[in-house]
């Protein structure tokens, strides 16, 4: 009997190990793919003045009973897919994947908790959501401290946003890869909550697929609002 409980145990393992892989695979794969497809980003610095249309509506995530449960809840973009990212069983994870794990799932004080994919809309990119404990640190140092963590991330223009009763802060910067020694345009916001700080991350393949995502980004920024404790 003792054997047949750990034979269990074991496949929960590897089903578990499995499924980490795969998740990290996923995130491995949107980051690469700049490389694998040789696109050349053409950035050279942050758009502070750049505008953006807002999307179609696809839905919303955020609230209890959506794909991603959060501090805040938003709109997404007609045919973007949402999917939680659950960093505690990376962590529960060994050796160099529990490595891999939290270079990945964690930057600076906000660990990764949605991910909004934008394949189905056929672009290459995603939009991330990111969450924090609560504490006495306000939006902008949250974002600050976010940028800083990020590898390559340079020019970054810091601003102040409202969106209906929701203030936080905004940045638009650069990031630089050593390897492919190319730069492309990131953009993220963050907020707080009682629950805690949530920043949102827009990337993109590269900045033209940056660019043909933000309407996705602005429509998530404008109906932005902070959940019920």
């Amino acid at each position: 009997m003792r054997s047949g409980v750990g034979n269990v145990r074991d496949g929960r393992s590897v089903r578990r190990g499995l499924t980490l892989a795969a998740l990290l695979t996923g995130l491995l794969t949107g980051c690469a793919a700049a490389e694998d497809e040789g696109v050349k980003a053409g950035a050279s610095g942050a758009s502070a003045g750049t505008s953006a249309k807002t999307a179609a509506r696809g839905g919303s995530v955020g609230a209890s009973g959506s794909a991603c449960e959060l501090p805040v809840a938003f709109d997404v973009a007609e045919f973007w897919k949402a999917k939680a990212v659950d960093a505690n069983e990376a962590s529960a994870a060994s050796g160099d994947l529990a490595e891999l794990a939290d270079a990945l799932l964690r930057q600076g004080p906000v660990t990764m908790a949605c991910e909004i994919d934008a394949k189905p809309a056929g672009k290459i990119g995603f939009l991330r959501v990111w969450t924090g404990e609560p504490g006495d640190a306000d939006a902008r140092a949250v974002l600050k401290a976010f940028v800083a963590a990020e590898k390559g991330a340079s020019k970054a223009v810091y601003r102040a946003f409202t969106s209906g009763d929701v203030t936080g802060a905004e940045v638009e910067y650069v990031t630089t890869s050593e390897l492919l020694e190319e730069s492309k345009a990131e953009r993220a916001l963050a907020v707080t909550t009682p629950r805690g700080p949530v920043v949102l991350h827009l990337g993109g393949m590269d900045s033209q697929e940056h660019e043909a995502m933000l309407p996705a980004y602005e429509l998530a920024k404008s109906t932005l609002h902070v959940n019920a404790a």
